[in-house]
């Protein structure tokens, strides 16, 4: 059986692991699901991974992607295997690309020699200027990371591979949109950029712990889950997260279109014709597996934990769990689970709700599975719907939607 669309799998070839102690971290606490000393990918499941993914994926492109925990602690031979595994069960009508998301800070000239040289597409996590990266980005001794990130970047610059920043959005870094994302263009230089907003979820019961990095009295780390109602003082507020994205939208708009590439933009305005190219803001979703260190197969990456479970990549093809009535379900309940108040939303054609594990809230009329974050995506939605407007015209008319910066400055000017 062939799937005609494709899909994507996060494996994480060192499970939780990771050489950073970020305070917002909700995956670290997923070390706790199996032996915290044994989470290394083997050779032996590299290969069932890549001879399944292939197998399961149609003709074309097939990307796969290294994530963490850390993914650069599993080593570089492990990638070099990776590389040569995908060269070698690949059809003749599918192209193996790799891709990898990382903290930056144990990169050398080899390792980015061998990123440039295979083509890697790398995310770079940093969350702005160094007072605001360094609030919760820090290692397992409390230090900020900053600096060694910026190396990291630099050396990814210096040997031309493609690189694209993921920036979270957090309590530190919330009321600075602008800021921030003027750094990233004019101090690094960064052209492709994803802004992902914390929000840590937990039962109120645990928030003490939740407060003091899921970690107990007793040195014990809290498994984190998609479960509660309250949230961390780190998280961002729908209200922040807002303002955040309009304050970067004004500044792109007026400056930037077609030179830097903004994933909520790109994804606002790919809705505009129907295109959906991200989960989050996608009607339905289920489509992004989780593949952990020992083969076992997830739902989501956000949802790594007890119940979400779909079977494992020594003995279940990817293409058959795909299509499961498990997740099947899990996938179409990000449509069918929308409140009232979001079906009825003007801007759900380009929301639908947001991610499912932020569905906690409960609406203006007193329903369950609002977003929590929904003030904000409203915000921001309703506030770039004339720009996006204007470009989805520009496209239409078979021209470049930078024009629209034009545009912008007259009416700026008349104002």
């Amino acid at each position: 059986m062939r799937r005609d669309l494709p899909f994507s799998v996060v494996t994480k070839p060192t499970g939780a692991a990771c050489n950073l102690d970020c305070t917002y971290c909700f995956f670290l606490s997923k070390e706790l699901l199996y032996d915290a000393d044994g989470q290394r990918m083997s050779e032996a499941t590299l290969r069932a991974l890549i001879a399944n993914q292939l197998d399961s994926q149609p003709d074309g492109d097939v990307m796969l992607v290294w994530q963490g925990g850390e993914p650069t602690m599993r080593g570089l031979a492990f990638y070099r295997e990776a590389v040569r595994l995908g060269n070698e069960l690949t059809r003749p009508q599918q192209v193996v690309q790799h891709s990898m998301q990382t903290n930056g800070t144990l990169l050398d000239d080899d390792w980015c020699e061998f990123l440039a040289a295979e083509n890697f597409l790398v995310g770079l996590s940093v969350d702005g200027p160094e007072n605001l990266h360094d609030a919760y980005r820090v290692n397992k001794a409390g230090r900020g990371t900053h600096t060694r990130v910026v190396r990291g970047w630099e050396l990814l610059r210096k040997h031309s591979v493609d690189t694209n920043v993921l920036c979270t959005v957090n309590a530190a870094n919330a009321e600075h949109g602008a800021e921030v994302y003027r750094w990233f263009r004019d101090e690094l230089g960064a052209t492709f950029l994803q802004f992902i907003p914390i929000v840590e979820r937990v039962p109120a019961a645990d928030l003490a712990t939740a407060e003091q990095g899921w970690i107990g009295p007793d040195g014990a780390r809290l498994l984190y889950r998609q479960a509660g109602n309250a949230v961390t003082s780190r998280s961002v507020t729908g209200e922040q997260w807002g303002r955040f994205l309009c304050e970067v939208f004004d500044e792109w708009r007026a400056r930037d279109v077609g030179r830097v590439f903004v994933q909520h933009f790109d994804t606002m305005l790919a809705a505009r014709f129907g295109q959906y190219s991200l989960c989050v803001h996608a009607p339905e979703c289920g489509t992004a597996l989780a593949v952990e260190h020992n083969g076992d197969i997830y739902s989501c990456d956000h949802y790594v934990e007890p119940g979400f479970e779909l079977g494992n990549i020594h003995t279940d093809r990817l293409a058959e769990v795909l299509v499961s009535d498990q997740q099947g379900k899990f996938g179409r309940s990000k449509r069918t689970a929308l409140t009232a108040q979001c079906r009825r939303c003007p801007v759900r054609w380009a929301c639908h709700g947001g991610c499912p594990k932020d569905r906690f809230a409960t609406s203006l009329d007193g329903e369950a599975g609002q977003n929590f974050l929904c003030e904000g995506y409203y915000g921001f939605f309703t506030h770039a719907t004339e720009g996006m407007e204007q470009m989805a015209a520009l496209l239409q008319a078979g021209r470049a939607p930078a024009e629209v910066m034009a545009t912008h400055a007259m009416t700026a000017q008349r104002s």
